[in-house]
């Protein structure tokens, strides 16, 4: 069996796995792992140029996860560096599909695979609407090309949309 590898076309988050992440046993907690997903998530929409309380005001949407399916491989423990990668595996007019993954940085080895179903709501009413045409309009343009590092994703933003929305932010 082949061994598994990183998502190439993947925004990716590094995570610290502290004390508190950890059970007794000085393992990652499973619950724990939403959290690092989530903060893959918020950053790549960061990355993006799209803060998400901006979006609250400014667009009058917010992200939540609507559905969530998870696999868990290997343990992360007390200490461990990880990297969480994001890749945006398709979209509605409504929802945004991720596959994420975490992987332990010190032997490559995958902790958990995750697919996650995320809508966007109207914040006043919390009911589904249509992501902002600025957000698919920023997607559009890391969809075809690999996304990697700390905020490297804008560099594959269309200098239109850099220019004229996201910094408009």
């Amino acid at each position: 069996m082949k061994p598994e590898t990183e998502p190439s076309a993947a925004f990716r988050w590094p995570v610290r796995v502290y004390f508190e992440d950890t059970d007794a046993g000085g393992v990652v907690y499973h619950a724990t792992y939403l959290n690092f997903l989530e903060r893959a998530r918020t950053e790549w929409l960061r990355a993006l140029g799209f803060e998400q309380d901006r979006l609250r005001e400014e667009q009058g949407v917010l992200f939540t996860v609507r559905r969530l399916g998870i696999e868990y491989r290997s343990p992360a423990r007390f200490n461990d560096q990880l990297t969480v990668t994001s890749s945006l595996s398709g979209h509605g007019g409504a929802s945004l599909d991720f596959e994420q993954t975490v992987w332990r940085v010190a032997d490559g080895g995958l902790c958990c695979r995750a697919s996650v179903n995320v809508a966007c709501v109207d914040a006043a009413g919390m009911r589904p609407t249509r992501i902002p045409a600025v957000i698919l309009d920023a997607m559009a343009g890391i969809a075809s090309g690999p996304v990697s590092g700390l905020g490297s994703i804008r560099g594959s933003i269309s200098d239109a949309v850099q220019s004229e929305s996201i910094d408009g932010l």
